[in-house]
């Protein structure tokens, strides 16, 4: 089987926060256990780079949107480095491939009559000389009366509703009244696939929350969706159209296969090949604040064109910054970036998947518990198991494991397997909590039969079998973490003079001559945290 991975594209008009490297770090530890477990899995990402707010931001900057677009994409690439990431490709949806594949779905699309025109009446900012999108317009919401909502739904009471509906609109962008104006735009119709979207589209989900949801729109019929935008906008045109333009929410999905079909390319791979194996999946991780545009709309462009090898949307919680939903004007922000000055990238790939699984949950980020966490686990449990057994060998024994010594690492062979099952079935703070559990017991054993006393006594026999029962396990658990904390992994690996090990090497006796251990990673102090918050 292979499978080809990604995330949710990341908007190339501001840099990334911790949220994103909730998502993308998730995608990355799915895809690196696959590779562990000898199946091939690769990591897809892209820019999603169209749209209303990245033209605004571009106008406000003085620069234009393809300059804006690129110098965020190579910060982005770089974020995805600076956590570890294992990308197979980072594209672009500004690219000649995704301009091609999106306009051969629109255009198939079109053909086979799954999109058609009709006249709609709009919100237009005269003063911007703008149709307004939802998200740029205010008013009163027309359910409750709550005033200052967008002109897609009451954040107070949760009610959905067109634009036209508002009281008292506003335009965010020139804070005058739009007026109503009449365009013609285009179509997807949705609810002709709606019965093969209720057949099939719940196999693309494994989660029951998202299952309930999907059961709740798929009850009802399914309302077309405007696939088209008016001029100005940033974007490509509708084919065969100078001043219609392909809705972002479009083209942004496409770029999923974009960056694979880019990747192909680079490795003279035949995409359209590739795409129709039956061996190959399409897998998605994603926010569930997406759910309707990757499980409806996503499957439905994609039936119509002819790919069925999508296989699964994993969905996930929000991120809140201690208890709140993040908010940069409200100083409960955290920029990926900024947060690696504090920390090493690591130790939030493990703090994040430990309070990552299968639930769609929001996930709380608190320095105050990131530190408990981290001190905890990595450094009191996982990383004493090598800095009080491993120095012995190194003084006592030349260095060298004692042959044979993999009794411990035996007893817990079921536990490893049920790890890596855990992990395949995206339970990753199971899958941590037992790891560290077996880190307990080991450091319970070296606690009970006290290796140092043993070779201040003449036992210097015995402490070699205890620090090598001890490090088999060290290695063990070091494979076992290695898709969470690959770069302290590697660290690891390098003392123990072993590389390359994957999940074939759990209990077997294959370590021989180790390194002095010393010391790689420090603890973390909660006051050396102030001012991580924007």
């Amino acid at each position: 089987m292979k499978y080809l991975v990604t995330s949710a594209l990341p908007y190339a008009n501001a840099p990334l926060h911790l949220g994103h490297v909730l998502e993308i770090v998730q995608t990355d530890v799915w895809v690196r256990n696959k590779n562990l477990s000898n199946e091939e899995a690769l990591y897809f990402c892209a820019s999603d780079t169209h749209g209303t707010p990245i033209m605004l931001k571009a106008k406000e900057m003085n620069v234009s949107p393809e300059e804006l677009i690129s110098d965020i994409h190579e910060q982005h690439h770089q974020t995805f480095k600076s956590f570890n990431v294992k990308l197979a490709n980072f594209h672009s949806t500004h690219s000649e491939e995704n301009k091609h594949l999106t306009a051969e779905i629109f255009k198939n699309a079109l053909e086979n009559n799954y999109i058609h025109k009709r006249e709609i009446s709009q919100l237009y900012d005269e003063s911007e000389q703008i149709f307004l999108a939802d998200r740029f317009v205010k008013g009163t919401c027309p359910a409750c009366g709550a005033k200052e909502q967008y002109g897609d739904a009451c954040e107070k009471c949760g009610s959905t509703y067109d634009a036209l509906e508002l009281v008292n609109p506003t335009s965010v962008l020139s804070n005058t009244t739009p007026v109503v104006k009449e365009s013609e735009h285009y179509f997807f119709k949705l609810n002709e696939l709606h019965a093969y979207l209720k057949k099939n589209v719940e196999k693309i989900s494994k989660q029951n929350p998202i299952k309930a949801k999907l059961d709740e729109w798929l009850n009802e019929d399914l309302k077309d969706w405007d696939v088209s935008r008016d001029e100005p906008y940033f974007g490509f045109n509708v084919p065969g159209e100078e001043s219609k333009y392909i809705y972002v929410w479009m083209d942004a999905p496409v770029g999923y296969l974009s960056s694979i079909q880019n990747w192909a390319n680079q490795n003279d791979i035949e995409y359209a090949d590739l795409m129709n194996q039956d061996n190959v999946k399409l897998v998605h991780f994603i926010g569930k604040d997406i759910v309707y545009f990757h499980l409806l709309f996503w499957p439905a462009m994609l039936k119509t064109y002819g790919i069925n090898t999508l296989d699964e949307v994993f969905v996930h919680g929000f991120l809140t910054i201690e208890g709140n939903k993040m908010s940069k004007s409200k100083g409960n922000f955290i920029l990926a970036d900024k947060a690696l000055t504090y920390a090493n990238p690591d130790y939030y790939r493990y703090y994040l998947c430990s309070k990552l699984n299968t639930d769609i949950s929001d996930i709380d980020f608190s320095v105050s518990d990131f530190v408990q966490k981290i001190n905890s686990d990595l450094i009191g449990k996982f990383i004493n198991i090598g800095s009080r057994t491993q120095n012995f060998l190194v003084k006592l024994n030349n260095s060298k494991i004692a042959p044979g010594n993999i009794t411990k690492s035996l007893e817990f062979k079921k536990d490893y397997d049920e790890i890596i099952n855990l992990i395949d079935r995206k339970e990753y703070s199971k899958a941590l909590k037992n790891i560290m559990n077996i880190a307990d017991k080991i450091n319970a054993y070296v606690s009970s039969e006290e290796p140092w006393n043993k070779a201040k006594n003449g036992e210097e026999d015995k402490c070699i079998v205890i620090c090598s029962e001890a490090l088999n396990v060290f290695k063990d658990l070091t494979i076992l973490l290695q898709s969470f904390t690959p770069s302290i992994a590697d660290k690891i690996f390098s003392l123990l003079n072993a590389s390359d090990l994957t999940y074939d090497d759990l209990g077997i006796d294959n370590l021989n001559e180790v390194q002095k251990f010393k010391p790689f990673i420090a603890r973390l102090e909660k006051n050396d945290f102030d001012g991580i918050l924007d």
